[in-house]
């Protein structure tokens, strides 16, 4: 039996959790293992995995959500600026959407880094991933969600 999605039961209000927005589409939260104070989580209420699940009129709004958050929270956390990630399958730690948005200062001693870098061979191969990521997107490789 599968195991039930916390962030379900945070949205139908069976868990505890110290929200800082709740609306028609989504619930914000604050972390409950914070890399900082004022990490908070933002969830679409409907249960999505990743990204790409997200129905395509929901990322508009889902996103100046987002973007209302970051300020929010660096403004109230008297930040110098944030991370706002979402991770897909990898490093998902619970399988619903989320994405964080972590206050940041200079030497925080947060070590986010984006590595280690694996470069292209040669200009050639960057090129030709370019190409090929580039018909992906304009073809019905890349699937819409509904």
């Amino acid at each position: 039996m599968p195991k039930p999605c916390a962030f379900c039961a945070i949205v139908a209000g069976d868990a505890p959790a110290h929200e800082v927005h709740r609306d028609a589409a989504t619930v914000a939260f604050l972390d409950v293992k914070p890399v900082f104070p004022g990490h908070v989580l933002l969830v679409p209420r409907k249960h999505v995995t990743t990204l790409a699940d997200l129905p395509a009129d929901q990322v508009p709004g889902f996103f100046a959500l987002a973007q209302r958050l970051e300020r929010a929270v660096e403004t109230t956390m008297e930040s110098t600026g944030s991370l706002v990630l979402i991770n897909n399958v990898v490093s998902q730690s619970v399988p619903h959407l989320h994405l964080h948005v972590i206050p940041r200062r200079p030497k925080d001693g947060l070590r986010f880094f984006l590595g280690p870098r694996h470069p292209y061979p040669s200009p050639d191969e960057a090129e030709s991933v370019a190409q090929r990521i580039g018909a992906a997107l304009r073809s019905d490789h890349v699937e819409t969600p509904d």
